[in-house]
């Protein structure tokens, strides 16, 4: 003879119940965001938390394609940076520069600004000599200034060789009483 065999009751069912009684075998739809629950995953087991770094911040909910391209560009912007913006970095980054905010190689609009502060709608831009007399910088700069925002535009050469006058410019342009 060929006994059936029962399955073994969960351990979160009691004594004698079933599957059904059990909640696993249940379908529960998913709310708010909240994933259905997996056919090998207990009812009563904890979402995973989010791996380190994620959660915190903006969103991505309704990016486009566009928009992710745009931040892939400008993490690959960050990546290779030139020597002169590496330069004016050092002296940006972590609010050494009176205190004020930058972000690098930032997507605002349709464009990757090098620089933003953005406490101070500020743009910098480092440029090399492909960019003299170009007519997409001075469109650039006018969707800039239609959107608030001020263009400084600084040469490669003039970052390299005279630093402390690309900052004293800075200084009187973001207003800085207290710059030595």
């Amino acid at each position: 003879m060929s006994e059936k065999r029962v399955p073994k009751p969960s351990p979160l069912a009691g004594e004698g119940a079933s599957r059904s009684e059990a909640g696993e075998g249940l379908r529960i739809p998913a709310v708010a965001g909240i994933p259905e629950p997996s056919a090998c995953r207990s009812l009563r087991s904890r979402l995973s938390s989010p791996a380190r770094g994620e959660g915190k911040g903006r969103r991505l909910t309704g990016a486009t394609s566009i928009d992710l391209e745009m931040r892939r560009r400008a993490l690959e912007l960050r990546k290779r940076m030139t020597v002169a913006e590496r330069k004016l970095w050092f002296v940006l980054r972590d609010r050494r520069f009176a205190k004020f905010k930058f972000r690098r190689q930032v997507p605002i609009g349709r464009f990757i600004a090098d620089f933003v502060c953005f406490e101070r709608r500020l743009v910098i831009e480092v440029d090399g000599g492909q960019h003299a007399d170009s007519i997409a910088d001075q469109r650039r700069d006018r969707w800039f200034a239609a959107n608030g925002y001020r263009v400084l535009r600084f040469w490669n050469n003039e970052v390299m060789r005279n630093i402390d006058g690309v900052a004293t410019l800075l200084a009187e342009t973001l207003d800085v009483k207290d710059w030595p």
